[in-house]
Protein backbone atom coordinates (compact mmCIF):
# COMPACT_ATOMS: atom_id res chain seq x y z
CA UNK A 1 0.00 0.00 0.00
CA UNK A 2 1.48 3.61 -1.07
CA UNK A 3 0.10 6.89 0.57
CA UNK A 4 1.08 9.58 -2.73
CA UNK A 5 -0.10 13.13 -1.93
CA UNK A 6 -0.03 16.02 -4.10
CA UNK A 7 0.64 19.25 -3.05
CA UNK A 8 0.32 20.71 -6.33
CA UNK A 9 -3.03 19.21 -6.05
CA UNK A 10 -4.46 18.71 -2.62
CA UNK A 11 -4.91 15.18 -3.53
CA UNK A 12 -4.09 12.10 -2.13
CA UNK A 13 -4.28 8.41 -3.63
CA UNK A 14 -4.27 5.85 -1.76
CA UNK A 15 -2.58 2.63 -3.55
CA UNK A 16 -3.80 -0.62 -2.46
CA UNK A 17 -2.73 -2.35 -5.09
CA UNK A 18 0.15 -3.10 -8.32
CA UNK A 19 -3.11 -3.77 -10.29
CA UNK A 20 -4.00 -1.32 -13.13
CA UNK A 21 -7.57 0.58 -12.39
CA UNK A 22 -10.18 -0.59 -15.02
CA UNK A 23 -13.24 1.50 -13.26
CA UNK A 24 -13.72 3.82 -10.69
CA UNK A 25 -17.03 5.38 -8.78
CA UNK A 26 -17.30 8.79 -7.21
CA UNK A 27 -18.75 7.62 -3.60
CA UNK A 28 -19.19 11.11 -2.41
CA UNK A 29 -17.43 14.83 -3.82
CA UNK A 30 -13.98 14.74 -4.52
CA UNK A 31 -13.69 10.97 -3.36
CA UNK A 32 -13.17 8.38 -5.79
CA UNK A 33 -12.92 4.36 -5.22
CA UNK A 34 -10.97 2.84 -8.37
CA UNK A 35 -11.62 -1.11 -8.73
CA UNK A 36 -9.73 -3.38 -11.22
CA UNK A 37 -10.91 -5.78 -13.84
CA UNK A 38 -12.36 -8.46 -11.17
CA UNK A 39 -14.03 -5.67 -8.78
CA UNK A 40 -11.18 -5.58 -6.18
CA UNK A 41 -10.99 -2.16 -4.59
CA UNK A 42 -7.21 -1.22 -5.95
CA UNK A 43 -7.37 2.71 -4.70
CA UNK A 44 -8.52 5.31 -3.02
CA UNK A 45 -8.57 8.96 -4.89
CA UNK A 46 -9.33 12.08 -2.07
CA UNK A 47 -9.44 15.60 -4.11
CA UNK A 48 -9.32 18.83 -1.54
CA UNK A 49 -7.59 16.15 0.97
CA UNK A 50 -6.20 19.07 3.85
CA UNK A 51 -10.19 19.90 4.16
CA UNK A 52 -10.67 15.86 4.31
CA UNK A 53 -8.32 14.11 6.27
CA UNK A 54 -5.66 14.89 8.85
CA UNK A 55 -2.15 15.30 6.82
CA UNK A 56 0.02 16.53 9.41
CA UNK A 57 0.26 13.13 11.41
CA UNK A 58 -0.04 9.03 9.86
CA UNK A 59 0.48 6.60 12.59
CA UNK A 60 0.68 2.93 11.47
CA UNK A 61 0.51 0.57 14.46
CA UNK A 62 0.70 -3.18 14.51
CA UNK A 63 1.11 -3.87 10.48
CA UNK A 64 2.49 -7.12 9.25
CA UNK A 65 4.82 -5.99 6.81
CA UNK A 66 8.05 -3.71 6.07
CA UNK A 67 7.44 0.10 6.26
CA UNK A 68 9.34 2.15 3.98
CA UNK A 69 9.20 6.25 3.50
CA UNK A 70 10.11 8.35 0.61
CA UNK A 71 11.11 12.07 0.72
CA UNK A 72 9.00 14.03 -1.90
Amino acid sequence: MKLNYHPETDSLYIDLSEQPSSESKEISEGIVLDYDVDGKLVGIDIDNASNKVELKKLILSRLPGKVETAAA
